[in-house]
Protein backbone atom coordinates (compact mmCIF):
# COMPACT_ATOMS: atom_id res chain seq x y z
CA UNK A 1 0.00 0.00 0.00
CA UNK A 2 0.67 3.36 -0.81
CA UNK A 3 1.78 5.63 2.35
CA UNK A 4 2.06 9.04 0.66
CA UNK A 5 0.34 11.62 2.57
CA UNK A 6 -1.11 14.95 1.65
CA UNK A 7 -1.36 17.78 4.17
CA UNK A 8 -3.69 20.94 4.06
CA UNK A 9 -2.25 23.65 6.53
CA UNK A 10 -4.21 25.98 8.45
CA UNK A 11 -2.35 28.70 6.96
CA UNK A 12 0.47 29.95 4.77
CA UNK A 13 2.93 30.63 7.93
CA UNK A 14 5.91 28.92 8.44
CA UNK A 15 4.41 27.34 11.61
CA UNK A 16 1.35 25.87 9.42
CA UNK A 17 3.09 25.64 5.95
CA UNK A 18 6.85 24.24 6.94
CA UNK A 19 7.15 22.53 10.25
CA UNK A 20 4.87 19.59 9.85
CA UNK A 21 6.94 19.08 6.30
CA UNK A 22 10.23 19.32 7.69
CA UNK A 23 9.47 17.27 10.44
CA UNK A 24 8.07 14.14 8.27
CA UNK A 25 10.83 15.04 5.81
CA UNK A 26 13.26 13.45 9.02
CA UNK A 27 10.57 9.95 8.10
CA UNK A 28 10.89 7.85 4.92
CA UNK A 29 7.32 8.80 4.59
CA UNK A 30 6.62 11.20 1.24
CA UNK A 31 4.17 13.95 2.23
CA UNK A 32 2.82 16.73 -0.06
CA UNK A 33 1.33 19.91 0.44
CA UNK A 34 -0.32 22.49 -2.38
CA UNK A 35 1.65 25.26 -3.61
CA UNK A 36 2.17 28.23 -1.31
CA UNK A 37 0.80 30.49 -4.68
CA UNK A 38 -2.59 29.19 -4.20
CA UNK A 39 -2.98 29.84 -0.04
CA UNK A 40 -3.82 33.64 1.08
CA UNK A 41 -2.48 36.26 3.08
CA UNK A 42 -2.87 36.68 6.52
CA UNK A 43 -6.43 38.25 6.11
CA UNK A 44 -6.63 37.47 2.31
CA UNK A 45 -8.28 33.75 1.88
CA UNK A 46 -6.71 31.03 -0.31
CA UNK A 47 -7.99 30.40 -3.86
CA UNK A 48 -10.14 27.89 -2.38
CA UNK A 49 -11.67 27.22 -5.61
CA UNK A 50 -7.78 25.97 -6.62
CA UNK A 51 -7.23 24.47 -3.41
CA UNK A 52 -9.96 22.37 -3.61
CA UNK A 53 -8.78 21.57 -7.32
CA UNK A 54 -5.23 20.49 -6.20
CA UNK A 55 -6.32 18.20 -3.38
CA UNK A 56 -8.85 16.46 -5.94
CA UNK A 57 -6.27 16.30 -8.51
CA UNK A 58 -3.78 14.73 -6.22
CA UNK A 59 -5.64 12.78 -3.65
CA UNK A 60 -5.77 9.36 -6.32
CA UNK A 61 -2.81 8.11 -4.43
CA UNK A 62 -2.78 9.76 -1.08
CA UNK A 63 -3.18 6.87 1.95
CA UNK A 64 -3.50 9.63 5.01
CA UNK A 65 -5.29 13.25 4.06
CA UNK A 66 -3.66 15.75 6.72
CA UNK A 67 -6.99 18.54 6.78
CA UNK A 68 -7.75 21.88 7.73
CA UNK A 69 -11.32 22.03 7.44
CA UNK A 70 -10.78 25.95 8.60
CA UNK A 71 -8.19 26.30 5.53
CA UNK A 72 -10.64 24.36 3.05
CA UNK A 73 -14.27 26.41 3.75
CA UNK A 74 -12.67 29.91 4.72
CA UNK A 75 -9.29 30.07 3.55
CA UNK A 76 -6.95 30.33 6.59
CA UNK A 77 -7.44 30.92 10.36
CA UNK A 78 -7.66 34.73 10.15
CA UNK A 79 -10.30 34.53 6.97
CA UNK A 80 -12.34 32.17 9.54
CA UNK A 81 -12.59 35.13 11.82
CA UNK A 82 -13.74 37.62 8.86
CA UNK A 83 -15.40 35.54 6.21
CA UNK A 84 -19.07 36.32 5.46
CA UNK A 85 -20.24 33.14 4.48
CA UNK A 86 -23.26 31.27 5.08
CA UNK A 87 -23.41 28.16 6.98
CA UNK A 88 -25.21 26.51 3.48
CA UNK A 89 -21.80 27.80 1.72
CA UNK A 90 -19.82 25.97 4.40
CA UNK A 91 -21.83 22.37 4.16
CA UNK A 92 -21.51 22.45 0.20
CA UNK A 93 -17.70 23.14 0.49
CA UNK A 94 -17.47 20.34 3.35
CA UNK A 95 -19.33 18.19 0.44
CA UNK A 96 -15.71 17.82 -0.83
CA UNK A 97 -14.58 15.16 1.56
CA UNK A 98 -17.05 12.59 0.36
CA UNK A 99 -16.06 13.42 -3.00
CA UNK A 100 -12.48 12.38 -1.95
CA UNK A 101 -13.20 9.33 -0.37
CA UNK A 102 -15.54 8.14 -3.41
CA UNK A 103 -12.10 8.79 -5.66
CA UNK A 104 -9.88 6.92 -3.09
CA UNK A 105 -11.81 4.26 -1.19
CA UNK A 106 -8.65 3.52 1.14
CA UNK A 107 -7.77 7.26 2.19
CA UNK A 108 -8.01 8.29 5.79
CA UNK A 109 -8.90 11.52 6.65
CA UNK A 110 -7.36 13.15 9.78
CA UNK A 111 -8.82 16.41 10.30
CA UNK A 112 -8.99 19.55 12.59
CA UNK A 113 -11.80 22.49 13.16
CA UNK A 114 -10.73 25.47 14.88
CA UNK A 115 -13.10 26.94 17.21
CA UNK A 116 -12.96 30.39 16.89
CA UNK A 117 -10.89 32.24 19.31
CA UNK A 118 -11.67 35.65 21.70
CA UNK A 119 -9.54 37.64 22.36
CA UNK A 120 -8.84 39.45 25.37
CA UNK A 121 -7.15 42.91 23.91
CA UNK A 122 -8.04 45.48 21.85
CA UNK A 123 -6.44 44.20 18.37
CA UNK A 124 -7.29 43.97 14.83
CA UNK A 125 -4.77 42.43 13.67
CA UNK A 126 -6.05 39.28 13.32
CA UNK A 127 -9.50 40.26 13.57
CA UNK A 128 -12.57 42.23 12.36
CA UNK A 129 -11.90 45.99 12.51
CA UNK A 130 -13.94 46.66 15.12
CA UNK A 131 -11.78 44.99 17.47
CA UNK A 132 -9.42 47.82 17.25
CA UNK A 133 -11.39 49.56 19.98
CA UNK A 134 -13.49 46.45 21.37
CA UNK A 135 -11.68 42.97 21.63
CA UNK A 136 -11.26 43.80 25.05
CA UNK A 137 -15.22 44.85 25.65
CA UNK A 138 -16.22 42.09 23.43
CA UNK A 139 -14.04 39.00 25.40
CA UNK A 140 -15.74 40.61 28.73
CA UNK A 141 -18.95 40.15 27.32
CA UNK A 142 -18.42 36.72 26.24
CA UNK A 143 -17.16 35.48 29.89
CA UNK A 144 -19.76 37.01 31.43
CA UNK A 145 -22.47 35.62 29.19
CA UNK A 146 -20.90 32.30 29.74
CA UNK A 147 -20.42 32.40 33.26
CA UNK A 148 -25.06 33.40 33.22
CA UNK A 149 -25.24 30.33 31.26
CA UNK A 150 -23.38 28.73 34.08
CA UNK A 151 -24.98 30.04 36.67
CA UNK A 152 -21.82 31.65 38.47
CA UNK A 153 -22.09 35.01 37.71
CA UNK A 154 -21.60 37.42 39.99
CA UNK A 155 -23.49 40.24 41.04
CA UNK A 156 -21.14 42.72 39.58
CA UNK A 157 -20.86 40.43 36.60
CA UNK A 158 -24.55 40.90 35.98
CA UNK A 159 -24.72 44.49 36.84
CA UNK A 160 -22.00 44.94 34.12
CA UNK A 161 -23.37 42.94 30.99
CA UNK A 162 -25.51 45.73 30.25
CA UNK A 163 -22.91 48.01 30.84
CA UNK A 164 -20.36 46.41 28.40
CA UNK A 165 -22.90 44.99 25.87
CA UNK A 166 -24.37 49.19 25.32
CA UNK A 167 -20.82 50.18 24.47
CA UNK A 168 -20.50 47.58 21.83
CA UNK A 169 -21.49 48.95 18.64
CA UNK A 170 -24.50 46.71 18.06
CA UNK A 171 -23.41 46.13 14.18
CA UNK A 172 -20.49 44.83 15.75
CA UNK A 173 -21.33 42.18 18.39
CA UNK A 174 -24.25 41.02 15.47
CA UNK A 175 -21.92 40.87 12.90
CA UNK A 176 -19.67 38.78 15.17
CA UNK A 177 -22.10 36.67 16.82
CA UNK A 178 -23.38 35.71 13.71
CA UNK A 179 -20.05 34.14 12.56
CA UNK A 180 -19.55 32.33 15.90
CA UNK A 181 -22.98 30.70 15.21
CA UNK A 182 -22.35 29.87 11.50
CA UNK A 183 -18.85 28.50 12.43
CA UNK A 184 -20.40 26.52 15.09
CA UNK A 185 -23.39 24.89 12.96
CA UNK A 186 -19.89 23.88 10.94
CA UNK A 187 -18.38 22.55 13.67
CA UNK A 188 -21.23 20.51 14.60
CA UNK A 189 -21.52 18.92 11.02
CA UNK A 190 -18.14 18.12 11.14
CA UNK A 191 -18.80 15.76 14.15
CA UNK A 192 -21.65 13.97 11.87
CA UNK A 193 -18.79 13.56 9.26
CA UNK A 194 -17.04 11.54 11.71
CA UNK A 195 -20.19 9.69 12.68
CA UNK A 196 -20.68 8.55 8.71
CA UNK A 197 -16.87 7.68 8.71
CA UNK A 198 -16.03 10.45 5.94
CA UNK A 199 -13.43 11.83 8.61
CA UNK A 200 -11.67 9.16 10.59
CA UNK A 201 -10.17 11.20 13.35
CA UNK A 202 -10.83 14.88 14.48
CA UNK A 203 -9.29 17.28 16.70
CA UNK A 204 -11.41 20.13 17.48
CA UNK A 205 -9.05 22.63 18.69
CA UNK A 206 -9.35 26.14 20.95
CA UNK A 207 -7.41 28.76 19.40
CA UNK A 208 -6.40 31.38 22.19
CA UNK A 209 -9.29 30.44 24.53
CA UNK A 210 -9.60 30.78 28.37
CA UNK A 211 -11.57 29.19 30.96
CA UNK A 212 -14.80 31.31 30.59
CA UNK A 213 -15.96 32.82 27.52
CA UNK A 214 -17.14 32.18 23.86
CA UNK A 215 -14.91 29.43 22.87
CA UNK A 216 -15.38 27.78 26.11
CA UNK A 217 -19.11 27.97 25.83
CA UNK A 218 -19.06 26.69 22.04
CA UNK A 219 -16.55 24.16 23.48
CA UNK A 220 -19.27 22.32 26.10
CA UNK A 221 -22.00 22.77 23.21
CA UNK A 222 -20.19 20.29 20.83
CA UNK A 223 -18.56 18.39 23.18
CA UNK A 224 -21.68 17.36 24.81
CA UNK A 225 -22.92 16.47 20.85
CA UNK A 226 -19.80 14.70 20.54
CA UNK A 227 -20.49 12.43 23.84
CA UNK A 228 -24.18 11.95 22.57
CA UNK A 229 -23.02 10.34 19.06
CA UNK A 230 -20.19 8.45 21.47
CA UNK A 231 -17.56 9.81 19.20
CA UNK A 232 -14.88 10.59 22.39
CA UNK A 233 -12.76 8.32 21.15
CA UNK A 234 -12.67 9.67 18.03
CA UNK A 235 -12.56 13.65 18.57
CA UNK A 236 -10.40 15.34 20.88
CA UNK A 237 -10.71 19.34 22.33
CA UNK A 238 -7.89 21.18 23.64
CA UNK A 239 -6.11 24.39 23.37
CA UNK A 240 -3.81 25.14 20.55
CA UNK A 241 -3.69 25.67 17.12
CA UNK A 242 -0.68 26.43 15.05
CA UNK A 243 1.29 23.01 16.52
CA UNK A 244 -2.33 20.79 15.07
CA UNK A 245 -0.84 19.83 11.93
CA UNK A 246 2.44 18.52 13.44
CA UNK A 247 0.57 16.83 15.99
CA UNK A 248 -0.62 14.82 13.20
CA UNK A 249 1.36 14.60 11.65
CA UNK A 250 3.07 12.69 14.14
CA UNK A 251 -0.23 10.69 14.41
CA UNK A 252 -0.30 9.74 10.65
CA UNK A 253 3.73 9.02 11.18
CA UNK A 254 2.86 6.40 13.88
CA UNK A 255 -0.46 4.77 12.62
CA UNK A 256 1.54 3.67 9.45
CA UNK A 257 4.48 2.87 11.37
CA UNK A 258 1.68 0.72 14.01
CA UNK A 259 3.97 1.91 16.81
CA UNK A 260 2.88 3.80 20.10
CA UNK A 261 6.01 5.89 20.96
CA UNK A 262 6.32 5.75 24.96
CA UNK A 263 6.76 9.66 26.87
CA UNK A 264 7.86 9.95 30.13
CA UNK A 265 7.04 13.53 31.36
CA UNK A 266 9.36 15.62 34.05
CA UNK A 267 9.07 18.87 35.11
CA UNK A 268 10.78 22.06 36.09
CA UNK A 269 8.49 22.41 38.99
CA UNK A 270 5.60 20.48 40.17
CA UNK A 271 3.32 23.14 40.88
CA UNK A 272 3.93 24.36 37.87
CA UNK A 273 2.06 21.59 35.99
CA UNK A 274 -0.88 22.74 37.80
CA UNK A 275 -1.43 26.37 36.38
CA UNK A 276 -3.16 26.82 33.59
CA UNK A 277 -1.15 28.41 30.97
CA UNK A 278 -1.99 32.22 29.12
CA UNK A 279 -4.36 31.61 26.38
CA UNK A 280 -5.57 28.20 27.67
CA UNK A 281 -8.45 26.76 30.19
CA UNK A 282 -7.04 24.01 31.51
CA UNK A 283 -3.63 22.93 33.49
CA UNK A 284 -0.55 22.44 31.69
CA UNK A 285 -0.75 18.62 32.84
CA UNK A 286 -3.97 17.81 31.23
CA UNK A 287 -3.26 19.66 27.62
CA UNK A 288 0.09 17.72 27.82
CA UNK A 289 -2.13 14.23 28.21
CA UNK A 290 -3.96 15.00 25.13
CA UNK A 291 -1.41 16.50 23.06
CA UNK A 292 0.56 13.09 23.56
CA UNK A 293 -2.58 11.13 22.71
CA UNK A 294 -3.41 12.82 19.52
CA UNK A 295 0.27 12.42 18.51
CA UNK A 296 -0.17 8.92 18.66
CA UNK A 297 1.62 8.06 21.77
CA UNK A 298 1.20 7.38 25.44
CA UNK A 299 2.56 8.20 29.02
CA UNK A 300 4.21 6.09 30.77
CA UNK A 301 5.68 6.30 34.70
CA UNK A 302 8.67 4.75 34.12
CA UNK A 303 12.00 6.46 32.66
CA UNK A 304 13.05 2.92 31.21
CA UNK A 305 9.94 2.17 29.49
CA UNK A 306 10.14 5.42 27.32
CA UNK A 307 10.86 5.75 23.84
CA UNK A 308 12.09 10.19 24.85
CA UNK A 309 11.91 11.78 28.08
CA UNK A 310 9.76 15.20 27.41
CA UNK A 311 11.14 17.82 30.06
CA UNK A 312 8.54 20.57 30.65
CA UNK A 313 9.65 23.97 31.72
CA UNK A 314 6.42 25.08 33.18
CA UNK A 315 4.79 28.36 33.97
CA UNK A 316 4.58 29.95 37.27
CA UNK A 317 2.82 32.66 39.04
CA UNK A 318 5.84 35.31 38.53
CA UNK A 319 6.03 34.31 34.45
CA UNK A 320 2.33 34.41 33.80
CA UNK A 321 2.16 38.24 35.27
CA UNK A 322 4.63 38.84 32.47
CA UNK A 323 2.24 37.66 29.83
CA UNK A 324 -0.53 40.12 30.89
CA UNK A 325 -0.45 42.50 27.84
CA UNK A 326 1.32 42.95 24.53
CA UNK A 327 4.16 44.79 25.56
CA UNK A 328 5.68 41.54 27.53
CA UNK A 329 6.58 40.01 24.56
CA UNK A 330 8.92 42.99 23.68
CA UNK A 331 10.43 43.04 27.26
CA UNK A 332 10.56 40.35 28.70
CA UNK A 333 13.21 40.13 31.64
CA UNK A 334 15.00 36.96 32.53
CA UNK A 335 12.83 35.47 35.66
CA UNK A 336 14.40 33.96 38.83
CA UNK A 337 12.19 32.52 40.05
CA UNK A 338 12.58 29.79 43.45
CA UNK A 339 9.20 27.84 42.10
CA UNK A 340 11.42 26.66 38.77
CA UNK A 341 14.35 24.84 40.07
CA UNK A 342 16.09 24.84 36.51
CA UNK A 343 19.05 23.76 38.34
CA UNK A 344 17.92 20.55 38.96
CA UNK A 345 16.17 20.09 35.56
CA UNK A 346 19.02 20.75 33.39
CA UNK A 347 20.76 18.10 35.97
CA UNK A 348 18.37 15.88 34.77
CA UNK A 349 18.81 16.40 31.51
CA UNK A 350 22.34 15.95 31.57
CA UNK A 351 22.22 12.67 33.75
CA UNK A 352 19.44 11.04 31.39
CA UNK A 353 21.76 11.88 28.44
CA UNK A 354 24.69 10.76 29.58
CA UNK A 355 22.32 7.25 30.59
CA UNK A 356 21.84 6.99 26.78
CA UNK A 357 18.28 8.57 26.58
CA UNK A 358 16.80 10.82 24.46
CA UNK A 359 15.48 13.70 26.11
CA UNK A 360 13.45 16.73 24.31
CA UNK A 361 12.26 20.05 26.25
CA UNK A 362 9.43 21.97 25.83
CA UNK A 363 10.63 25.51 27.16
CA UNK A 364 6.32 26.99 28.14
CA UNK A 365 7.49 29.28 31.13
CA UNK A 366 6.75 32.06 29.23
CA UNK A 367 4.72 32.63 25.65
CA UNK A 368 5.99 34.25 22.76
CA UNK A 369 9.83 32.86 23.52
CA UNK A 370 12.86 30.70 25.39
CA UNK A 371 13.82 31.43 28.89
CA UNK A 372 17.05 32.78 28.80
CA UNK A 373 18.07 31.15 32.29
CA UNK A 374 17.08 28.06 30.95
CA UNK A 375 18.62 28.32 27.59
CA UNK A 376 22.39 29.63 29.39
CA UNK A 377 22.53 26.34 31.62
CA UNK A 378 21.81 24.05 28.54
CA UNK A 379 24.43 26.11 26.87
CA UNK A 380 26.73 25.89 29.77
CA UNK A 381 26.09 21.87 30.38
CA UNK A 382 27.06 21.59 26.84
CA UNK A 383 23.58 19.99 25.52
CA UNK A 384 22.43 22.67 22.52
CA UNK A 385 23.21 19.84 20.09
CA UNK A 386 22.66 16.78 22.19
CA UNK A 387 18.51 17.24 22.63
CA UNK A 388 16.51 15.11 20.83
CA UNK A 389 14.08 18.44 20.28
CA UNK A 390 13.34 22.02 21.78
CA UNK A 391 10.58 24.13 20.75
CA UNK A 392 9.49 27.89 22.86
CA UNK A 393 7.57 29.50 21.04
CA UNK A 394 4.19 31.34 21.29
CA UNK A 395 1.43 29.48 23.53
CA UNK A 396 2.18 26.53 25.72
CA UNK A 397 -0.11 24.26 23.18
CA UNK A 398 2.30 25.60 19.90
CA UNK A 399 5.21 24.79 21.90
CA UNK A 400 4.41 21.16 23.18
CA UNK A 401 3.11 19.90 20.30
CA UNK A 402 6.06 20.72 17.79
CA UNK A 403 8.35 19.14 20.11
CA UNK A 404 6.32 16.07 20.83
CA UNK A 405 6.22 15.25 16.97
CA UNK A 406 9.39 16.14 16.20
CA UNK A 407 10.70 13.70 19.08
CA UNK A 408 8.37 11.06 17.93
CA UNK A 409 9.54 10.70 14.58
CA UNK A 410 13.16 11.57 15.19
CA UNK A 411 13.05 8.58 18.12
CA UNK A 412 11.56 5.65 16.14
CA UNK A 413 14.60 5.66 13.89
CA UNK A 414 17.12 6.70 16.77
CA UNK A 415 16.14 3.59 18.70
CA UNK A 416 16.29 1.32 16.32
CA UNK A 417 19.83 2.13 15.03
CA UNK A 418 18.64 3.30 11.68
CA UNK A 419 19.33 6.85 11.46
CA UNK A 420 21.00 7.67 8.56
CA UNK A 421 23.10 10.94 7.78
CA UNK A 422 20.41 12.61 5.82
CA UNK A 423 17.74 12.00 8.68
CA UNK A 424 20.06 13.54 11.37
CA UNK A 425 20.77 16.30 9.23
CA UNK A 426 17.57 16.67 8.53
CA UNK A 427 16.56 16.76 12.03
CA UNK A 428 19.39 18.65 13.36
CA UNK A 429 18.28 21.73 11.04
CA UNK A 430 15.09 21.75 12.91
CA UNK A 431 16.45 21.57 16.07
CA UNK A 432 18.29 24.86 14.75
CA UNK A 433 15.64 26.70 13.45
CA UNK A 434 13.79 25.99 16.89
CA UNK A 435 17.06 27.29 18.90
CA UNK A 436 17.45 30.38 16.24
CA UNK A 437 13.76 31.39 15.90
CA UNK A 438 12.53 30.66 19.60
CA UNK A 439 15.57 32.21 21.51
CA UNK A 440 17.41 34.20 19.06
CA UNK A 441 14.65 35.85 17.39
CA UNK A 442 11.26 35.68 20.19
CA UNK A 443 13.79 36.33 23.33
CA UNK A 444 16.41 38.76 21.83
CA UNK A 445 16.00 39.99 18.15
CA UNK A 446 12.84 41.18 18.08
CA UNK A 447 12.58 43.48 21.25
CA UNK A 448 16.06 45.24 19.85
CA UNK A 449 14.62 45.33 16.17
CA UNK A 450 11.33 46.60 17.22
CA UNK A 451 13.16 49.40 19.35
CA UNK A 452 14.43 50.93 15.78
CA UNK A 453 10.93 50.80 13.79
CA UNK A 454 9.82 54.50 14.51
CA UNK A 455 12.95 55.56 12.85
CA UNK A 456 11.62 54.07 9.34
CA UNK A 457 7.96 55.07 10.28
CA UNK A 458 6.86 51.60 11.01
CA UNK A 459 5.45 49.64 14.09
CA UNK A 460 5.25 46.35 15.65
CA UNK A 461 2.36 44.69 13.30
CA UNK A 462 3.00 47.01 10.42
CA UNK A 463 6.14 46.73 8.44
CA UNK A 464 4.84 48.79 5.48
CA UNK A 465 7.42 48.66 2.20
CA UNK A 466 10.29 48.48 4.67
CA UNK A 467 9.74 44.17 4.81
CA UNK A 468 13.16 43.55 3.18
CA UNK A 469 15.35 46.33 5.17
CA UNK A 470 13.99 44.66 8.13
CA UNK A 471 14.43 41.17 7.12
CA UNK A 472 18.19 42.26 6.21
CA UNK A 473 18.21 43.88 9.95
CA UNK A 474 17.15 40.42 11.77
CA UNK A 475 19.07 38.42 9.49
CA UNK A 476 22.34 40.10 10.96
CA UNK A 477 21.87 39.93 14.24
CA UNK A 478 20.56 36.26 13.75
CA UNK A 479 23.89 35.48 12.29
CA UNK A 480 25.51 37.42 15.80
CA UNK A 481 23.29 35.26 17.73
CA UNK A 482 24.16 32.04 15.84
CA UNK A 483 28.23 32.75 16.14
CA UNK A 484 27.61 33.50 19.64
CA UNK A 485 25.22 31.16 21.46
CA UNK A 486 25.16 28.31 18.98
CA UNK A 487 28.48 27.32 17.84
CA UNK A 488 28.23 23.95 17.66
CA UNK A 489 25.60 24.37 14.31
CA UNK A 490 27.03 25.69 11.47
CA UNK A 491 24.10 25.99 9.25
CA UNK A 492 23.58 28.92 6.90
CA UNK A 493 20.01 30.68 6.94
CA UNK A 494 17.95 33.29 5.34
CA UNK A 495 15.42 35.61 6.92
CA UNK A 496 12.05 36.68 5.72
CA UNK A 497 8.66 37.78 7.35
CA UNK A 498 5.84 35.89 6.63
CA UNK A 499 3.08 38.65 7.71
CA UNK A 500 5.19 41.83 7.23
CA UNK A 501 4.72 42.58 11.15
CA UNK A 502 7.28 41.34 13.87
CA UNK A 503 5.32 38.77 15.72
CA UNK A 504 6.67 36.00 13.36
CA UNK A 505 9.90 35.43 11.36
CA UNK A 506 10.20 32.98 8.37
CA UNK A 507 13.78 31.62 8.89
CA UNK A 508 14.79 29.49 5.64
CA UNK A 509 17.67 26.81 6.93
CA UNK A 510 20.37 26.31 4.11
CA UNK A 511 23.47 23.86 4.16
Amino acid sequence: MCNKVMYIPLDERPCNYIYPKMIMDISDIEMIEPPLDILGNKKIPADIDKLSGWIINNINNVSYLILSIDMLLYGGIVPSRLHKKTTEDCIKRLETLKKLKSINKNLKIIGFNLIMRAPSYNSSDEEPDYYENYGEKIFQYGVISDKLELNIASDDDISNLNKIKNEIPEDALEDLLNRRQVNHIINLKVVDFVKEGIIDFLVIPMDDCSKYGFSARERRKVMKYVDDLDLTDRIYSYPGADEVGCVLTARVFNNIKGIKPTVFIRYSSDIGSTLIPKYEDRSLNETVKYQVISSGGIIVNDSSEADFILMINPPSDITLKLADNWQSILSKEDVNDPERNLNEFVETIDYYIKKGKLCAVADVAMPNGADNRLMMLIKKYKLLNKLLSYGGWNTSSNTLGTVISHSMISSCYLNKNIYTQEQMIASEKFLFLRYLEDWGYQHFVRSSVTDLLSIYGLNYFSLKDKGNLISDIIKKKLYEFRDRYLNDFHYDFDVYMPWNRMFEVGIKIGG
